[in-house]
């Protein structure tokens, strides 16, 4: 079985995030929707809230499973016997980040990172742009799929 783990905050779940998943149930038979918790971040969403949001998104999905994780994304990879993670590409920027921790992990682990460039439409669209439209008021419901929209 080819299983990914898709790591993220999901701070909140947006359609960029939801493009890559769509996109990589085509490469894998499995996705782990794995959030990632860090006790020293500052969240908008609570932790509950952002797994309701990846379960009722996907939840006439059988190939996506969510679970949450604390501490390396490898170790995480292992214990669920996952052999791939699943990243997404908006910019170079992105690309420059993500290289470099692809390379830690492969250093550390024999697990394979694969890049999926998102969708042009949705390629501006981040987690943090979010969080600024919703603190200021303004109108986050083309960013972000249905389960989002509180």
């Amino acid at each position: 079985m080819k299983r990914a783990v898709f790591p993220g905050s999901f701070d909140p779940l947006t359609l960029g995030h939801y493009d890559i998943i769509e996109r990589g149930l085509k490469l894998f038979d499995e996705i782990i929707l794995a959030i990632g918790v860090n006790a020293d971040k500052k969240y908008m969403f609570s932790l509950e809230q952002r797994e309701h949001f990846l379960k009722e998104s996907f939840k006439d999905e059988p190939k996506i499973k969510v679970m949450t994780y604390k501490g390396l994304t490898v170790d995480f990879c292992n214990a669920t016997d996952s052999g791939f993670i699943l990243r997404g590409l908006r910019n170079p920027g992105d690309f420059e980040f993500e290289k470099a921790i692809a390379h830690t992990n492969r250093k550390l682990s024999q697990i394979e990172t694969v890049f999926l460039l998102t969708s042009s439409g949705k390629s501006y669209i981040s987690s943090s742009i979010v969080r600024d439209v919703i603190r200021n008021g303004g109108d986050y419901t083309g960013l972000v799929p249905d389960a989002v929209r509180v």
